[in-house]
């Protein structure tokens, strides 16, 4: 299944510059950017996956999937974990209920129990199915990691930081806490931060650098709309609305 993508263009002004704005056909429920690909799944669980400016179908079914530096990873029913590889989906032992490949090859994600995990660089590139996640201390709700570190939100929408997170070394060493509240976070490739809160607005944080990895502040994107959920990768920013619609957001020239 392919959708056409459509011509809509949407102009809405953000706090630092001005963006333009497609409204995309179809519909998600979640999505994923990173490492240049874009990822989805929709209220049925089915998976597109973004080829040549059209949503493709990708066989299988998931109610979340990421995609990154650690390849394509996802969940299903009962938590279950499952990796891309040959472009079939393969099982691996573990129970998580978000997954995000955003870091340098290694996994992170949250379970039921809002337990936080991680895997090493070594299981994520394995073809083995038997791989090891490895706890860290604390709870999160959501958890999302990139080149300069893992950010997260807890069940009272605290924002974290994990410091000192390296491929071999994914469990870091201690939490950071980071002012304001959103209900997800999501790092991009290059390390950039976005945030959606309870009420749908969307955030990036500013000032983020290897020096600097938790930034200086949260801007909001100053959208005429709410949001559930948000993803940035390769100059792009994706959207979705709380009635599943999909925006593919850049800045203006």
């Amino acid at each position: 299944m392919i959708f056409i993508l459509g011509l809509f263009l949407l102009s809405v002004s953000a706090v630092t510059a001005d963006l333009q704005c497609l409204l995309m056909p179809g519909k998600l429920r979640q999505i994923d950017a990173g490492a240049g690909q874009v990822y989805g799944v929709n209220d049925k669980g089915n998976i597109f996956k973004m080829v040549n400016n059209n949503w493709q179908q990708v066989s299988g079914l998931l109610t979340h999937v990421s995609v990154g530096p650690a390849g394509v990873w996802g969940v299903y029913k009962e938590n279950r974990v499952f990796k891309l590889q040959d472009n079939k989906w393969k099982l691996v032992t573990g129970y998580l209920k978000q997954v995000d490949a955003g870091g340098d090859k290694f996994l992170a994600g949250v379970n039921a129990q809002d337990n936080i995990f991680c895997l090493m660089q070594n299981c994520t590139v394995s073809r083995s199915s038997l791989v090891t996640f490895l706890p860290l201390d604390g709870s999160l709700k959501y958890y999302s990691c990139g080149p300069f570190g893992c950010w997260g939100v807890n069940n009272v929408d605290d924002i974290f930081y994990r410091q000192d997170v390296s491929p071999n070394t994914c469990q870091g060493s201690k939490w950071q806490q980071v002012d304001g509240k959103l209900i997800m976070v999501e790092v991009g490739t290059d390390g950039s931060v976005y945030g959606v809160n309870s009420v749908g607005e969307a955030f990036k944080r500013e000032g983020i650098s290897a020096k600097t990895p938790t930034g200086t502040a949260w801007k909001r994107l100053d959208f005429c709309a709410t949001f559930s959920h948000v993803t940035y990768d390769a100059g792009f920013l994706w959207l979705l609305s709380e009635n599943d619609d999909v925006y593919k957001c850049y800045e203006e020239a």
